[in-house]
């Protein structure tokens, strides 16, 4: 079961992904890590330098902790394309003029 400070760190990285422009790469990383999702994980600790310019150490180990569980793994996807679907607005119709 995903605590509530589990679930607004995820929040936070689905946010920061999106924002980066990221919402694919990251969703096809995600998606085929989820039968190697521990080993994932323990890349995620060995990246922790790279990543820690854009979150804390802890909450690093954090996500790496909860990204062992496939279940979360889901649930990061779809954050990240519901965080992604609501970034992008609509678009008008080809030929229409603004005014």
């Amino acid at each position: 079961m995903l605590t509530t400070e589990d679930l607004a760190l995820l929040e936070r990285v689905a946010g920061a992904v999106v924002k980066r422009g990221m919402a694919a790469p990251a969703t096809v990383f995600l998606e085929s890590l989820g039968p190697m999702n521990f080993l994932g994980s323990q890349a995620l600790y060995f990246l922790t330098p790279i990543v820690e310019w854009a979150f804390q150490a802890k909450e690093v180990e954090q996500v790496a902790r909860l990204l062992e569980r496939r279940d979360t793994i889901s649930r990061l996807i779809a954050i990240i394309e519901t965080k992604s679907a609501s970034q992008t607005s609509p678009q008008a119709p080809p030929g229409a003029s603004a005014q």
